[in-house]
């Protein structure tokens, strides 16, 4: 299906966005999100606020009005007004502001049942706020409150309202589905309706997401003639949210042809703004912005976009901000891990990228994905464990812990071809297991046993996920440091691993005899 229209976006991330629960931004924050709105997006509008809620509110809308007037933006911000003789106009004109959104009644429902008065005392009233709006010098778009309401169950009720404002000099009707309840079948059969009604008219449509319908219906809107889409930067909003931005324009774009004035490369960079400040994560498989939605990890996707972008579509990473990522797990398979290798001008040969794939299957089995950054770490680790000549070989172990209870450890040892077991209890898990493999040195072999001097746990240096673990551990041993380290999704593997790389390390100064 194609279509093709110039839509403008109202974003009301500060305004709707802001009603999430728990989330509330200070007025440095709401000047930073407007100015990454409206200078870096490009966003046609933003409404940033509610009239009247607070002094911290009226100082983050001014502050706003006062930066995008020496920007040029001022005619794109906008504030959420009510019916109350003038009291909203006045807040709004104090903050410098030149648009009120004006919320009126959509519904016959709201207006006799909320406001106790009759569809024509309230669209009077409108009548009088808007001419005092004219008065001040601000410009007025309306909101029809609870339209998907009134459009299904009082029809009438919607097209008197209309027919009473239309000559009043309101630039925009903007048709909220305020409790989310309309499908896109309906939705695109009311706007039609409307739009043929009134073809001068310019209409919003304002999704909610209740049903996880917003994106469709939004898409319904357009399809059905309306000329603005209001959005949330990663769809905040009350209850389930609003339509996101992200979502919305790449939808538009490449679903309906649609044009809009969004500069898409910064999308992602908004999106983790606004995380940051509203304490809101991002889903990791949010489209567009979520982290993993431009990571494949089958080797047969890596495979086929190597040889001809087999598993590309039109959502391209570098069109947002993004990269491709190829993540490592048990389903990678050697093209995936290849394409990262060469990404990281890392070059091994077949026997090493099949080490590699076999040691990063054994994470994926412990359900961990490792990224590009971690790849560096785990060959290192890998190739520093391929000794040709390996003299001591963890057989097995077994820890068992339990509250009260000191945790013990069991521990299977092969030392120069001769298997050696053991048992143990201690303070911690590598503690326990530390002190089984020190009987089997001390006890069977009657060997001495290098002093642990120190032990540091921590996620690789670069790496980003924590699927990684490495334990470096110090020892001394007859006057010199040596230092282990040991690479794997648990920290006591990695501290047995580490350990292990010294025990070989050991093994040197052992020409076949015992050292006492």
């Amino acid at each position: 299906m194609s279509y093709s229209a110039e839509i403008e976006i109202m974003d009301t991330t500060l305004r709707d966005g802001e009603q999430t629960s728990g989330v509330s931004f200070v007025p440095q924050e709401k000047l930073m999100i407007a100015r990454a709105l409206l200078q870096d997006l490009n966003v046609d509008r933003i409404e940033v606020a509610s009239a009247r809620v607070s002094d911290g509110e009226k100082e983050a809308v001014s502050r706003i009005c006062r930066w995008a007037a020496k920007k040029g933006f001022l005619d794109r911000v906008e504030v959420l007004g009510f019916v109350d003789n003038g009291v909203s106009l006045d807040w709004i004109a104090d903050c410098g502001c030149r648009n009120i959104n004006l919320l009126c009644k959509g519904s016959e429902n709201h207006c006799r049942n909320q406001l106790k008065k009759t569809p024509e005392a309230h669209f009077n009233d409108v009548k009088r706020e808007i001419v005092l709006a004219t008065e001040k010098g601000i410009s007025v778009n309306v909101y029809l409150e609870d339209w998907s309401n009134g459009i299904k169950n009082s029809p009438d009720y919607v097209y008197s309202m209309i027919d009473s404002l239309r000559s009043c000099g309101i630039k925009r009707f903007m048709l909220p589905d305020t409790l989310g309840v309309l499908n896109p079948l309906e939705l695109l059969l009311f706007i039609k309706k409307m739009v043929k009604k009134y073809p001068e008219i310019h209409f919003d449509f304002h999704a909610h997401n209740d049903y996880d319908l917003a994106i469709s219906n939004v898409l319904a809107a357009v399809l059905g003639g309306c000329k603005g889409i209001h959005t949330a930067v990663n769809g905040l909003g009350e209850r389930a949210g609003n339509a996101p931005l992200a979502s919305v324009q790449a939808i538009l774009k490449d679903q309906f042809n649609a044009h809009t004035n969004i500069v898409e490369e910064r999308l992602n960079d908004v999106s983790r703004l606004v995380a940051s400040y509203s304490g809101i994560p991002i889903p990791p498989n949010s489209p567009i912005t979520g982290e993993n939605v431009f990571t494949q990890v089958a080797g047969v996707h890596a495979d086929g976009d190597g040889k001809a972008k087999l598993y590309y579509n039109d959502l391209l990473p570098e069109r947002f901000g993004r990269k491709r990522e190829y993540a490592l797990g048990k389903n990678s398979g050697k093209a995936n891990i290849l394409r990262n290798l060469e990404e990281l001008g890392l070059e091994l040969t077949a026997e090493q990228t099949r080490m590699v794939t076999k040691r990063i299957i054994e994470l994926g089995d412990k359900k961990e994905v490792v990224t590009q950054e971690d790849l560096p770490f785990i060959v290192s680790d890998v190739l520093k464990d391929n000794i040709k000549d390996e003299r001591v070989k963890l057989v097995s172990y077994m820890i068992t812990t339990a509250y009260g209870l000191q945790p013990s450890a069991s521990v299977k040892l092969n030392i120069n071809g001769e298997t050696f077991e053991e048992s143990a209890s201690g303070a911690g898990q590598f503690d326990a297991l530390m002190r089984a493999v020190k009987k089997i040195y001390k006890e069977k072999l009657d060997r001495r046993f290098p002093h642990l001097s120190d032990y540091k746990v921590g996620i690789p240096p670069g790496g980003r996920t924590d699927a990684l673990v490495q334990t470096c551990i110090t020892w001394l041993w007859d006057d010199r440091v040596y230092r282990t380290r040991g690479l794997d999704a648990d920290q006591t593997e990695a501290a047995i691993k580490a350990t292990v790389k010294m025990l070989n390390l050991m093994e040197d100064t052992y020409p076949g005899k015992n050292n006492k």
